[in-house]
C-alpha cells in the first residue's frame, strides 16, 4: 500500500469543526509516516470528482473528514474499489462512524485509528446500499422522518438542530398515515398505511436515532422498519423510544429483514444517509462487502 493517503475535507462540517478536525487528523497521520494530500473542492459536485480522481490515481486510502453527509460523499468515490476508506467524523450526526465503532469528534484519535488500522491492514468490508445509483452507510428515510427533512431544508431560520425540531412539530400537525406499496426481495407487493419507513444497512440516523436498531452492516441485509398508522399521541409516545431502540417493542412497529426493497408512495422524498434521493418510487438493494474500511 502507498503510503501517499488523500484526506477528504468538508472544512464546514460542524460549524467549523471539520477544519479544525483535518489539521488535528493530518498532524497525526503525518507523524505516523504517512505523506497527507488534501482534496477540497468548490462544491459537492466537484470534491467528489476530486475524490474519483485520488482513488484512481491509487491513493493509499481515502480519509472522509466531516459528519455523514461528507462519508456518503466518500461512498461515492471508494465503494466498489479496493481503496480504503478513513472516517475522522466531526460533523453533527456521526451516525456512519458510530456504526463502525470509530472515534467520535476526536480527530487525534480517529486519526491514530486510521493510521494503525493501514500499518496494520486492519481492514474490513462492510455492506453498503445502493439506490438509484447513489450509494448509502446507514438508512434510508422516507415518510415523516423524509418530511422534517423537506421542511427544516426549505426553512432558512432558524439555523442548526432547531430548524428540525420546528420541522418536526409543524409535520406533528400535519401528521396523516402514507400509502405505501412495498416489495421485498423480488416478492409480492404488499399495500400499507404507515407513518414511515426506514431502510438500514446500520441502526440508526439523525445522530443516534437507532429507528433500525439490530440492523447488522455485515450480514447482507436491511433491517426495514415499518411505524404503522398512528396518531400524534402514539408517535410522541414511540418516537422518544428511538434513542433506545426500544420502539421496536411497540405494536405499531414491525420489522422485516431483506437483501432488496421497492418502496413507493405518492408525495415522498428518500433521504439516505441525510443526503435527498429523490422521490419515491426508489429500489434499493444490500451490497455485500462494497468498501473496505480502515479502523477496528
Amino acid at each position: 500500500m502507498t503510503s501517499e493517503i488523500s484526506l477528504f475535507v468538508n472544512p464546514a462540517a460542524g460549524r467549523g469543526r471539520g477544519a479544525r478536525a483535518a489539521r488535528s487528523a493530518a498532524a497525526v497521520l503525518r507523524d505516523a509516516g504517512f505523506s497527507v494530500r488534501t482534496v477540497l473542492g468548490t462544491g459537492p459536485a466537484d470534491a467528489l470528482r476530486r475524490a474519483r480522481a485520488a482513488v484512481a490515481a491509487g491513493t493509499g486510502a481515502l480519509v472522509a473528514v466531516g459528519g455523514d453527509g461528507m462519508a456518503h460523499l466518500a461512498l461515492q468515490a471508494v465503494a466498489g474499489t479496493r481503496t480504503p476508506l478513513g472516517l475522522v467524523a466531526a460533523g453533527t450526526g456521526n451516525d456512519f462512524a458510530r456504526a463502525l465503532g470509530l472515534p467520535l469528534r476526536d480527530p487525534a484519535a480517529a486519526g491514530r485509528a486510521v493510521a494503525g488500522a493501514l500499518e496494520e491492514a486492519r481492514l474490513r468490508d462492510v455492506d453498503l446500499g445502493r439506490a438509484g445509483g447513489t450509494w448509502f452507510g446507514t438508512v434510508l428515510a422516507s415518510g415523516f422522518d423524509s418530511r422534517v427533512n423537506d421542511r427544516g431544508n426549505r426553512m432558512r431560520w432558524p439555523a442548526g438542530r432547531l430548524r428540525y425540531d420546528l420541522a418536526m412539530l409543524a409535520e406533528l400537525v400535519a401528521l396523516r398515515p402514507l400509502r405505501y406499496r412495498i416489495a421485498l426481495d423480488g416478492g409480492a407487493v404488499r399495500e400499507v398505511e404507515a407513518t414511515l419507513v426506514a431502510v438500514g444497512n446500520t441502526s440508526s440516523y439523525g445522530g443516534g436515532m437507532r429507528i433500525c436498531a439490530g440492523a447488522d452492516p455485515g450480514d447482507g441485509l436491511f433491517d426495514v422498519t415499518v411505524v404503522g398508522a398512528c396518531g400524534r399521541a402514539t408517535l410522541l409516545k414511540v418516537f422518544p423510544r428511538v434513542y433506545r431502540g426500544t420502539h421496536l417493542d411497540h405494536p405499531v412497529v414491525s420489522v422485516h429483514r431483506a437483501a432488496r426493497i421497492e418502496l413507493a408512495a405518492e408525495g415522498v422524498t428518500g433521504y439516505a444517509d441525510g443526503e435527498p434521493l429523490g422521490p419515491l418510487p426508489l429500489t434499493a438493494a444490500c451490497v455485500p462487502g462494497a468498501v473496505r474500511i480502515a479502523g477496528p
